[in-house]
């Protein structure tokens, strides 16, 4: 079985056009500081970014408020091992604080300066490949935020700028600023709500998509279904995982399963090809702690899914069919829709 997972080669793909090239499956490491409620130690976490960079992905994607910080700090540790010039290493700035008492997103220009600096210091590196804004500041003219990110691309702290649920009027804006290399929503069978508007105007623009929780934060993993939701990282929190969706949604994940006997793979290899097959300019990061998940997720780039075998997938999960919304109580309005800035030359409140 090993000979065979090492028989896969992972694709390269271009994100946006100036000229960021990714591995077509990246990493997603939040899950490694225990977001989903597993802990896993350095050492085991070390050696899952050395394992995955072994097997051909080069695209790692954490952030500052992951931990919050002690993700960065592990993800630098990894890159110690790691050669730099081959790792495109993504980070995240915007989240100044997110906990219990709510959220506070910030993107004035001086937040910007002090946030890469910390960045760059926790995870011990000269330069960020792909640095992008966690979420949108709604009282900070995108504008405001891109000058600021522009100049870090002049000074070669960064090299490219991606944006993450950010509405289609804030995307084009930004861009008229300074290109955007990349777009991060989620996009994944049970969440397509991107597919309307955000998806044709990146692909107008000529800006990449990167697709986070692409197995639906492991619903089509079999978390909440065949496995059980740990109480102690957010899930409970999403309503698609408490209790009175969780039912109806189980119908979903066994019609995904029953599809996976004609395909011989697993339910989460086949939700992961369907991401994967999206496009050229799409670059799912699905993370896990466990080295057989990995490997498993490497496994989806083996299958080969036509036109009819993607609608049949598709039409197993109908949107309107999915129970509960998919952010926590409160956080929707940190999404999308709702991820707009005020004009241009607007004062910014202190």
């Amino acid at each position: 079985m090993a000979e065979e997972h090492h028989s896969v080669e992972i694709p390269r793909v271009k994100l946006g056009t100036q000229g960021l090239e990714v591995s077509k499956l990246g990493f997603g490491c939040m899950g490694l500081t225990g977001a989903y409620g597993d802990t896993v130690s350095e050492d085991v976490s070390i050696s899952i970014i050395k394992h995955a960079f072994d097997r051909g992905i080069t695209f790692f994607d954490t952030s500052d408020i992951y931990g919050p910080k002690t993700n960065e700090i592990l993800v630098g540790k990894a890159l110690k091992q790691l050669p730099r010039e081959k790792v495109q290493l993504a980070t995240k700035f915007g989240i100044e604080k997110l906990d219990l008492s709510g959220v506070i997103v910030k993107g004035t220009p001086e937040y910007v300066r002090s946030a890469i600096e910390a960045s760059l210091k926790r995870l011990d590196v000269d330069y960020i490949d792909l640095y992008y804004q966690h979420r949108v500041d709604t009282n900070t003219p995108i504008e405001d935020t891109m000058s600021e990110l522009k100049k870090l691309v002049e000074e070669g702290k960064i090299k490219y700028i991606g944006l993450s649920e950010a509405s289609p009027e804030t995307i084009k804006r930004a861009h008229a600023v300074h290109p955007i290399t990349a777009v991060q929503m989620e996009w994944s069978l049970w969440t397509r709500d991107i597919e309307e508007e955000i998806v044709p105007l990146c692909r107008e623009l000529g800006i990449g998509i990167v697709p986070y929780s692409p197995l639906g934060s492991g619903f089509f993993g079999g978390r909440g279904v065949v496995e059980t939701v740990p109480t102690n990282g957010f899930l409970p929190h999403f309503p698609r995982f408490q209790v009175q969706n969780l039912d109806k949604n189980k119908t979903l994940y066994l019609k995904i399963e029953k599809l996976t006997e004609k395909h011989g793979c697993t339910p989460a290899q086949l939700a992961l090809a369907w991401v994967l097959h999206l496009g050229d300019d799409v670059a799912p990061i699905p993370g896990t702690t466990k080295i057989k998940n990995l490997d498993s997720n490497i496994g989806s780039l083996k299958l080969k899914l036509a036109e009819e075998d993607l609608k049949e997938i598709s039409d197993a999960v109908p949107i309107n069919e999915v129970a509960g919304d998919p952010f926590p109580e409160g956080a929707s309005k940190f999404g999308w829709k709702f991820g707009n800035t005020p004009p241009k030359g607007s004062k910014v409140p202190t």
